[in-house]
């Protein structure tokens, strides 16, 4: 189906707020009692300033609507839900940047010296909106829409789209967030390469996610902390259902004000037309069954210095500007592999939010989340495998780890766990 636009109107706030506003410019009759006139007057009052909140809330989910979802030359509709409009790539968001504006995608840079293009099973994953053959023409890139129900589910509008502003420690615990990671960390690292094994692990309160991604990073640690992040994610807040969607994110000041998810503010741009950041990955692994992953490549161009992205063995996504970021700008002093919670703690025990499959890294094959081919990028544009690799669960009760390294798989680790049971109340 074809769509000039992809500006949604708003039909659940509006109707409601008009019915508040007509309500609050009704006329108070004038023979009521003092004590009911004060009554009345008093609830009057409440109904205009809730009906005011109201306007005020639909106007910023206007205007932030306005903002994300840009123009189509086509629409498609995608049988789990989600509409998926082909952008012009000129239009996309990242071009709402003052240093983009007016300015073309680049053309991918040549690929790290001894990159495998066979080294994963990726080939066969697709994305929900493309199983019926539809796809966006030459020109354009596929961008979930976002509606008007992703920002209600969020718990800040101004927000929407950025993880929780958090303090982030080097040994990866900070505040509610969980994880079981391996990483490298003392070089100079000019990217990263691994192939993940994709679960859709159970997430049982709305506001928790579990992910499995890499981290490209630089800074002390503090506030100037520089991260590139790519992956799969389980997150309803976000998308609105438990399906795993290939993600991105970015930040130069350790979460609190800039960077985003996938395309939710100006900052990547993506050059490829088949694959749509946010959208749902099929099929998934199966626990005593057949495995199913995708490799990702994340990569510094020498000549621009800009960081692309490449998933599977075909697919350059697009890049992160370099002028996006300070210490990243130059190189990566960190480079980081595993999964990711949010414990919110209902009723005051651990979530049982599951990262990975939902099982023990000591399951193995076929029954535990894993990332293999543990590669890092040096200076001289080539990749090498991750040695010195250290491996960290900061809560092992609740999800571990566990690594090797072997011919077939290099550099490799299990990972992952169920969340709350009897070692992890």
């Amino acid at each position: 189906m074809a769509s000039s636009s992809s500006i949604l109107s708003l039909p659940i706030i509006l109707p409601f707020v008009l019915f508040l506003l007509s309500l609050s410019t009704s006329p108070v009759v004038s023979s009521l009692s003092p004590t009911n006139s004060t009554t009345s007057g008093t609830s009057t009052n409440s109904t205009t300033l809730r009906a005011r909140q109201e306007f005020l809330k639909y106007k910023r989910i206007r205007a932030k609507l306005n903002r994300i979802n840009k123009p189509s030359v086509k629409t498609i509709q995608s049988e789990d839900g989600d509409v998926i409009d082909c952008v012009p790539v000129q239009l996309q968001p990242a071009f709402d940047h003052a240093l983009l504006k007016g300015q073309k995608p680049l053309d991918p840079p040549e690929l790290p010296k001894g990159y495998n293009l066979s080294s994963s099973l990726d080939d066969i994953l697709v994305q929900k909106w493309r199983m019926n053959g539809e796809s966006c023409p030459d020109g354009s890139v596929p961008i979930r829409r976002t509606t008007e129900k992703d920002l209600l589910r969020a718990s800040s509008i101004r927000r929407f789209g950025m993880k929780p502003p958090r303090r982030v420690r080097r040994d990866s615990t900070s505040n509610n967030h969980e994880h079981a990671v391996g990483y490298v960390m003392g070089d100079q690292y000019y990217g990263a390469q691994a192939s993940i094994n994709v679960w859709s692990p159970q997430v049982t309160d709305p506001s928790e996610f579990s992910l499995s991604q890499m981290w490209v990073i630089s800074g002390s640690f503090g506030n100037d902390l520089n991260t590139i992040e790519a992956g799969w994610q389980v997150s309803p807040q976000l998308y609105g259902d438990d399906s795993p969607r290939f993600f991105t994110y970015w930040t130069t000041d350790a979460y609190q004000e800039t960077g985003c998810y996938n395309h939710y503010c100006s900052g990547f741009v993506q050059t490829n037309n088949k694959f749509a950041i946010g959208a749902a990955i099929s099929p998934t692994s199966l626990y005593s069954g057949r495995q199913f992953d995708i490799s990702l490549l994340i990569w510094k161009d020498p000549q621009h210095g800009h960081w692309w992205l490449r998933l599977g063995s075909g697919a350059v996504i697009g890049y992160w500007p370099s002028f996006l970021f300070t210490h990243l700008a130059q190189h990566a002093n960190m480079v980081q592999f595993g999964g990711e919670i949010v414990n919110t703690q209902p009723s005051g025990s651990h979530t049982s939010t599951q990262m990975g499959s939902g099982h023990f890294s000591g399951e193995g094959y076929d029954k535990s989340a894993y990332f293999r081919n543990l590669q890092i990028v040096d200076w001289d544009n080539g990749l090498i495998p991750a040695s010195n690799l250290k491996l960290l669960a900061d809560h092992p009760n609740c999800y571990d780890i566990r690594g090797g390294v072997n011919r077939a798989w290099g550099n490799y680790f299990y990972y992952g766990g169920p969340g709350r049971n009897v070692r992890c109340p």
